[in-house]
């Protein structure tokens, strides 16, 4: 006697231009959500940051823009800051750059504010004020610099 031979159905494939189209799908999927994930460049810093967290800023790259005025800065400033008094800043944001984050500093935290917001209006979006000034950075025992 012969082996019947069973009644299979032929096996279906997937016809190969389907799993390019999948492939397609997937590779636009995976592009629509990684475009959606935030530019750190992008992203905003709080309105206020404390002294203790302007010191890690700094030390990771942020531009320190001091606004007080050319005498007070002679009299103390935090190395590394540039001077940009906050009556000149509207005309000098060219000098502040946007591809990094901005503290904002002053003797106690008032003009620092006002500059923030300044920068803010003007686009800039990892900008923050520094709380307590000069005043709070020297009464815990941070480094200052003097003269120009």
């Amino acid at each position: 006697m012969k082996a019947k031979k069973g009644n299979s159905a032929p096996q279906k494939r997937f016809p190969i231009w389907m799993i390019g189209l999948v492939a397609i799908v997937l590779a636009v999927g995976a592009g629509i959500i990684l475009s959606q994930r935030p530019n750190p460049a992008s992203v905003k810093l709080p309105a206020e940051i404390t002294v203790a967290q302007a010191v890690e800023k700094q030390k990771s790259g942020a531009f320190i823009l001091d606004v007080r005025e050319p005498s007070e800065w002679t009299q103390l400033h935090i190395q590394g800051a540039t001077l940009i008094p906050l009556g000149s800043l509207p005309n000098r944001l060219a000098e502040v750059p946007k591809d990094r984050p901005v503290v904002v500093v002053c003797r106690t935290g008032h003009r620092s504010a006002q500059g923030r917001d300044i920068l803010l209006q003007a686009g800039y979006t990892q900008v923050t004020s520094m709380t307590g000034g000069l005043t709070e950075w020297q009464a815990q025992g941070l480094p200052v610099a003097t003269g120009n």
